[in-house]
């Protein structure tokens, strides 16, 4: 029973780290939250990246199992500036061909998975965005072994 217990506590450690927190992430206000109000509903930034006007851009990715990736900007004051979802259809109607792999990580974080197509070659990356049972919708993006985007397309996924 004690090793149940202890494999039981060691779980919800590790599963904890795993989860959304939405009641945190409601809270979020930009113009009124700090970076460390951001840190503690969201967690360790997947992704930072450093912007001409001082503020910083978190990525906070919940792939491959959820369906949702945020980006979190905080001035160079610690205020937060926006909080958004971005993996949406808005977002993946500014994908456009010749966009560059790193531009396309920043509009739409981490993806669900890639995928090397050898004989093409191509990378294959696709975000997991709407789950209405049995159906799974992806966006996908074909990138050339430049890293440049050379066509996208939607596809839905039947699970039994």
């Amino acid at each position: 029973m004690r090793t149940f217990t202890a494999l039981f506590a060691v779980l919800a450690t590790l599963l904890g780290g795993c989860t959304d927190r939405p009641d945190l992430q409601l809270r979020l206000k930009p113009g009124v939250s700090t970076g460390f109000d951001v840190r503690e509903a969201m967690g360790t930034p997947s992704m930072e990246w450093k912007n001409a006007d001082g503020s910083t851009t978190w990525e906070f990715t919940r792939m491959p199992a959820g369906k949702r990736n945020y980006m979190a900007t905080v001035g160079a004051d610690n205020i937060l500036r926006e909080f958004t979802q971005v993996v949406s259809e808005e977002n993946f109607a500014k994908v456009t061909t010749g966009m560059g792999k790193d531009e396309l990580r920043r509009l739409l974080g981490k993806p669900t998975n890639t995928m090397r197509l050898p004989l093409k070659p191509e990378d294959v990356w696709s975000w997991a965005y709407d789950d209405v049972f049995p159906r799974e919708m992806f966006f996908d993006v074909t990138l050339n072994n430049d890293g440049k985007v050379i066509s996208t397309g939607q596809r839905n996924e039947y699970r039994g």
